[in-house]
């Protein structure tokens, strides 16, 4: 739980002027521009250099009825990269094929395995999505098989560019992004635009800045998708119980996305490629009950191992002070480790590495917030790793299990270096509840999709009376109601001892809608509560 409050400098009683202020945007041009976002403001983000000399090979490939591999990723970015080369790359006549890797059999990116697999099957040109920046010595195991390669990754270079035939990389957007950037310069714009829906999903799911062009991209892309004709993609709605034309930002990252992302840590991603791609109905409602059966799955396995996780930490006094947590495990498997690092992240507000150590090598991600440059401070131990990709905030790395102990020396000496940030949460505006309305709502919707960088406004009322206070969820969350509006705190089930009818404190929430049979009633969804 936040340990303070930031309350930004007010600005204006207009909450849309007063978060935009909170966002530094200040001129009438930054302002328009962030509220109604448009991909012709971008062009140079879109525009990155290598397209051209891709393009080139791509069209060639085409005449010739070359074969050509798109060689994703397994998890939600990667996969609906790939589906957006594959579905553009179809539509120009090409002959295609995806290749997902095997998560636990091969591992990320391009492998040698998976490049003898492809030139097997008569391949002459492999376009990677979502991998690639940094597989030096894979490129030029497949030029060695006579194979092309053109890259298209956003993952952080490392110290020199793999040998390829033309690289399309830039860290500002999604690997799906940039992998569209590509595709957008080959097919018609209108076939271009409707592949949004696919980068807005990635973007969302890869947890990327939500301003500038990605704004644009998932803004616009969401909008394809509330008015979807892939037979998949509503399978997939129609499965998750969620409304067809009310699709949220919110709903791609927490509903659908980790759905698509289930498949690449349990089993194996193609199914989630192909119900992007499917044309078939009763094949799509199939593979969207199969999805949600390996996602209830992974969410056990991931609970069960944040639960020992917590554990270790607690009962383990050689983690108490430490900056950075770095945990390992024989029974954890790979394709969950992310998920618990991410959860035990947010719980511990430290850095954490969490490596699934099974059959002396080791498969570790780690995550971290704000200040703390995580694939920069574990590229700091590369002489003991066999291999490290990622971003600042989350990264993964291969390991050999003697070598993890020393790993995590290092890494505490590293982050012991680094000076840790101030645990608060940014209160965007102090209003009071009398003045709350149903207008505040779409006051806040302006600044849709929120994320990265683009947060959800968080909103604060102070020494309001709380009333008709209960749990719900088998006592683990909390409702009550604030001046006649309803209030729900998740994960705040605890705190019903500390609190009593007619009691005053201050709430941080956000302001939303409660739409139910038909009805939409203002709610509070509490991030802390104050006792005065």
């Amino acid at each position: 739980m936040p340990k303070a409050w930031k309350v930004s400098p007010h600005y204006s009683d207009n909450l849309v002027e007063q978060f935009l202020y909170n966002r530094s945007i200040k001129t009438k041009a930054g302002k328009d521009k962030f509220l109604n976002p448009n991909l012709e403001d971008y062009k140079k983000d879109l525009e990155i250099p290598g397209i051209e000399k891709a393009k080139k090979r791509i069209l060639q490939a085409v005449e010739n009825k070359e074969l050509v591999i798109v060689y994703g990723d397994y998890d939600a970015d990667g996969v609906c990269g790939a589906a957006v080369l594959y579905l553009g790359l179809t539509s120009l006549g090409a002959k295609v094929l995806p290749y997902i890797p095997h998560r636990e059999k091969e591992g990320y990116g391009l492998s040698e395995e998976g490049l003898k697999s492809v030139k097997e099957k008569g391949a002459s040109l492999v376009i990677t999505v979502d991998n690639g920046i940094v597989a030096n010595k894979e490129a030029e195991f497949a030029q060695g098989l006579g194979l092309d390669l053109i890259i298209t990754d956003h993952h952080t270079l490392s110290d020199k560019k793999p040998k390829a035939l033309a690289i399309v990389h830039s860290t500002g957007m999604s690997g799906a992004g940039v992998a569209w950037c590509l595709i957008r310069q080959l097919v018609e714009e209108d076939v271009a635009l409707e592949l949004l829906d696919l980068v807005a999903i990635a973007t969302i799911c890869d947890m990327v800045q939500l301003l500038g062009v990605n704004r644009a991209l998932v803004k616009i892309g969401l909008e394809k998708l509330n008015k979807t004709k892939r037979i998949g993609l509503l399978a997939l709605i129609d499965q998750s119980g969620l409304q067809r034309g009310a699709i949220t930002a919110y709903n791609v990252g927490h509903v659908l996305g980790p759905r698509i992302n289930a498949m690449g840590r349990l089993e194996h991603a193609m199914d989630s490629l192909r119900i992007l791609c499917t044309k078939d109905k009763e094949k799509a409602e199939k593979l969207a009950g199969v999805l949600a059966e390996t996602n209830d799955q992974k969410k056990k396995l991931a609970m069960d191992a944040v639960l020992q996780a917590k554990e270790m930490i607690n009962e383990d006094i050689s983690f108490q002070g430490k900056k950075i947590l770095v945990l390992h495990s024989e029974s954890w498997i790979s394709g969950i480790v992310g998920l618990v690092a991410g959860r035990i992240c947010d719980e511990y507000r430290k850095p954490t590495i969490i490596i699934s150590s099974a059959e002396g090598q080791g498969k570790g991600s780690a995550r971290s917030g704000n200040g703390f440059n995580v694939v920069e401070a574990i590229r700091q131990c590369s002489d003991i790793l066999v291999d490290v990709g990622g971003h600042p905030r989350a990264a993964g790395f291969t390991i050999a299990t003697e070598n993890i102990t020393l790993f995590r020396e290092r890494l505490e000496k590293i982050a012991e270096m680094v000076e840790a940030e101030e645990d608060v949460l940014q209160v965007e505006a102090v209003v009071k509840t009398e003045n709350i309305n149903k207008r505040m709502v779409k006051d806040l919707d302006l600044f849709e999709p929120t994320g990265v960088s683009n947060p959800q406004p968080v909103l604060a009322s102070l020494e309001v009376k709380i009333s008709d206070i209960k749990t719900v969820g088998q006592g683990q969350h909390l409702k009550f109601t604030v001046d006649g509006i309803d209030a729900i705190a998740f994960s705040f089930g605890k705190r019903v001892e500390d609190l009593k009818d007619g009691q005053k404190v201050d709430l941080a929430y956000y302001l939303e809608l409660n739409k139910f049979n038909g009805q939409e009633k203002l709610q509070f969804k509490i991030i802390d509560i104050k006792l005065i």
